[in-house]
């Protein structure tokens, strides 16, 4: 059963499902009754055979437009015509005609390659349905020739004349080529139909030996299984065999070899039914060329492609090597969408026509995977700079502009590459690699190519798995917060903690924010992340609130662009106060200079009502971007944190850095012209904790302090440095 897995028409298409007219089906179902005319004997009038076509159409139609697409009753189609005895190759040919491409614009659908595709698999599903029923109808009647020939021997004396009488009849009227030969393989007798197939006249077939209709070039298979017969050991068998005629023609055969027995059940004859499938073997060819090729560019397809690449890795030498060069073009969206489909397509086919004259060879194989996807196999490779200069041929015969419908358009390209020996190699991987070394050749510039980086591939594979993972990392509460105390720089008390959050993850272990927190934003996840972190620093806030009071430190909470931009900002942090009971004084929330600087000014609307609300707004890793100090002026910050990367120089015990010194100074006196409160990041000696509070800084953070840790770590930290002045 065939199940749709391509990319479907849109439900919503006008020319899918019921709106396919009755008028339309009619008009289908005359054409296909004008092809059927006179290809078989029906015993049914013209009228009785368009009303059966006509159920028929409805049957196929209902398969077309079916979601998912199902073409099992297209199938049961084809076998049907058989049953009703539109069984000769002239009313097969005539239903795959009407079920070309002719057939969208007959039914009143839209000719799109969606459409196109489904209705190939529909023809497809018809004559497959058709070709089993004549099979088997053809089997039955070999079954009944064979008995009547085992009857004949084995009717009474009495009975002999009629049943010989019924063998010559079926004999000399058989649709069946029918021959008798000896054990020894002398040719005894054969009737009309054998002596059309084969071209020959009677008398030439009586003279000849069954080895002279095999020839030479018979194979050793079919050779051992035909001694086997005429020695007794087998009693049947079934082969498929091309004969050439004395004309030169060629005529394909299916032929069924039975033994007949004596009565002492000693060998006596062999009797071959040979049936022309000449007409099925060419239909097959052509239903198999339209399965492995696209049927817009002629390229072979996808499942051609994946058919070399397996038969490759079957039958290769121990140092053979293979390339892949998967190609998608640069810009052909918006030429497909600004100038349309049709020219889409015409563009495709102009590009499909250079890669086929520009890559050229018996062991390289151009192929077309879907939509403006291109990949190039190149057996026998001989190394990765081969696959390069291929690749650089392509790109450079791509950049001469194509003319198509009175537009000179211009396309590029970028391709992924993967060069690699053959052995212990996988089709499936080999495709998937070179798509990943793709979409790298696109990130990073177009109109180039890559090649592929195993090392890049296990760190992207990592991070997709950390990024699956995740989700149920949360659930299952594999995330945890560390602490880290701000210290005052003049009297060392602890006036804030920053909440760290970490995973713990079960089988990397302790994982920092650097490993996934970017991940978490490109997946949307650093939202209820960045919920639970605030309300778990929030308890743990509120918990050192009702211990250590007044002098309890604020706790600071990292806040992500996509949190800035969540709509339910405000209400989520209003109620996770409401929840613990915290003071809004005693929450900071920090967003990165890079991050308030690239919002629009209407995005920065929840923080002002943040602001309002007492909750404390920190600026982080200031100094390392490029902010508008008049823009800065009017966000509703309390406080900025130098980074880190500042503090290197005010580390050497007997002269800082004049350079980093003085940037620190510029940036405290800046804070404080616009009355703003200076932490330090990346405080890690005394000298520096010092210097910074000789120039002003008020707060400092860093290990020089205290690492980031758990809560009770964090709290002892807190008791031992309270303020004083309480």
């Amino acid at each position: 059963m065939t199940r749709w897995t391509a990319s479907s028409p849109s439900a919503e298409d006008p020319s899918s499902a019921g709106a396919v007219r009755a008028a339309d089906r009619q008009r289908f179902a005359l054409a296909w009754a004008q092809a059927l005319t006179r290809t078989s004997y029906v015993p049914m009038t013209g009228d009785e055979v368009e009303r059966r076509l006509e159920s028929y159409t409805e049957r196929l139609v209902a398969d077309l437009v079916s979601e998912p697409f199902d073409s099992e009753d297209a199938r049961a189609v084809g076998a049907d015509l058989v049953a009703v005895h539109f069984t000769g190759a002239e009313s097969l040919a005539g239903t795959v005609d009407v079920l070309g491409e002719d057939a969208l614009r007959l039914l009143g659908i839209e000719d799109t390659p969606e459409w196109r595709q489904r209705l190939s698999a529909i023809q497809g599903a018809v004559c497959a349905g058709f070709v089993q029923a004549a099979r088997k109808r053809t089997l039955d009647e070999q079954e009944a020739i064979r008995q009547a020939v085992i009857d004949a021997r084995d009717s009474v004396e009495n009975a002999l004349r009629t049943s010989e009488s019924r063998f010559r009849a079926i004999f000399a009227e058989a649709v069946l080529g029918i021959g008798i030969a000896d054990i020894g393989g002398r040719i005894l007798e054969v009737n009309s139909s054998l002596r059309r197939i084969l071209g020959r006249p009677y008398d030439e077939l009586r003279r000849m030996m069954v080895y002279e209709l095999t020839g030479p070039d018979e194979d050793d298979e079919n050779r051992d299984v035909y001694e086997q017969l005429v020695r007794g050991d087998r009693d049947q068998y079934r082969v498929e065999k091309q004969f050439v005629r004395p004309d030169g023609t060629r005529v394909w055969t299916e032929i069924v070899v039975s033994l007949v027995r004596g009565e002492d059940d000693l060998p006596l004859y062999q009797v071959a039914m040979v049936e022309d499938v000449t007409d099925r073997k060419t239909l097959q060819e052509r239903l198999r060329h339209q399965a492995m090729h696209d049927p817009l560019t002629g390229l072979p397809n996808r499942a051609l492609l994946l058919d070399r690449l397996d038969e490759t890795m079957r039958a290769h030498r121990d140092d053979e090597r293979i390339a892949v060069c998967y190609m998608d073009l640069d810009g052909f969206k918006m030429i497909n969408d600004s100038l349309g489909h049709h020219i889409g397509d015409d563009l495709l086919v102009a590009v499909a026509d250079r890669l086929a004259h520009t890559v050229r060879g018996s062991d390289r194989l151009v192929a077309r995977m879907g939509g403006d996807e291109f990949v190039i196999l190149v057996e026998d490779s001989t190394g990765t700079e081969q696959a390069v200069d291929i690749a650089e041929t392509v790109l450079d015969a791509l950049g001469d502009p194509i003319r198509i419908g009175g537009n000179e358009l211009s396309v590029g390209a970028s391709i992924g590459i993967v060069e690699r020996p053959v052995e212990g190699q996988d089709a499936a991987e080999l495709i998937r690699d070179a798509d990943v070394t793709l979409y790298w050749a696109k990130s990073e510039g177009k109109g180039t190519w890559k090649t592929f980086d195993p090392v890049r591939n296990a760190s992207e594979l990592a991070r997709f798995h950390l990024s699956a993972t995740m989700p149920a990392a949360l659930e299952h509460g594999e995330f945890y917060v560390d602490y880290q105390p701000l210290v005052g720089l003049r009297r060392r008390e602890v006036v804030g903690v920053e909440a760290l959050v970490r995973w713990w993850h079960p089988d990397h272990g302790r994982l920092g924010p650097d490993k996934f927190i970017g991940l978490a934003e490109e997946t949307g996840l650093i939202v209820p992340l960045g919920r639970w972190v605030l309300g778990t620093a929030c308890r743990q806030a509120k918990q050192w609130a009702d211990e250590f009071g007044d002098t309890a430190p604020f706790v600071s909470v990292n806040l992500a662009v996509r949190q800035l931009r969540e709509p339910r900002l405000v209400s989520d942090v209003a109620a996770v106060l409401a929840e613990t009971g915290l003071e809004a004084a005693k929450l900071q929330l920090e967003l990165t200079e890079s991050a308030v600087m690239g919002t629009a000014d209407e995005a920065l609307e929840p923080l002002r009502r943040l602001s309002e609300m007492g909750v404390r707004i920190a600026i982080d890793d200031f100094g390392t971007g490029y902010s508008n100090l008049a823009y800065l002026r009017h966000l509703p910050v309390h406080e900025l944190k130098i980074a880190g990367s500042f503090m290197e120089g005010l580390r050497n015990p007997d002269e800082p850095d004049p350079v980093d010194a003085r940037i620190v100074r510029t940036l405290v006196e800046l804070a404080h012209t616009l009355g703003l409160s200076v932490t330090a990041e990346g405080v890690e000696t005394e000298d520096q904790a010092q210097r910074l509070a000789a120039i002003g800084c008020e707060t400092g953070q860093g290990y020089y302090f205290e690492k980031p840790c758990l809560p009770d770590r964090a709290r002892a930290f807190i008791a031992d440095h309270l303020p004083q002045w309480a």
